[in-house]
């Protein structure tokens, strides 16, 4: 059976900072690509960030280039999202998808999805 699971959301106070993980199982994820997405309520769901299958390429959206950092670990079948300097703005539910999308950003070009992790900035 196919799974992601997603981890590692929390509470955190405006410049702190948080690892997301997405953890999958039922197969391997580095013959995927796997994005971060993310959606606020009353908003779209948006994307966050993204890690290439072919030769491990990353994306960010303009919001948080410079703050958050996207990798895998395939021996443990992993990807992670570090996220620093968070902001107010940055307050969600994260998900992470695995597809094979040829724009990274768009959510439904992606295949499968974890349930996503809610993260909270706020003092």
């Amino acid at each position: 059976q196919v799974q992601l699971v997603e981890s590692g959301g929390g509470l955190v106070q405006p410049g702190g900072s948080l690892r997301l993980s997405c953890a999958a199982s039922g197969f391997t994820l580095d013959y995927y690509a796997i994005g971060w997405f993310r959606q606020a309520p009353g908003k779209e769901r948006e994307g966050v960030s993204c890690i290439s299958s072919s030769d491990g390429s990353t994306y960010y959206a303009d919001s948080v280039k410079g703050r958050f950092t996207i990798s895998r670990d395939n021996a443990k079948n992993t990807v992670y999202l570090q996220m620093n300097s968070l902001k107010a703005e940055d307050t969600a539910v994260y998900y992470c998808a695995a597809g094979g999308p040829l724009r990274w950003y768009l959510h439904q070009e992606y295949d499968y999805w974890g349930q996503g992790t809610q993260v909270t900035v706020s003092s």
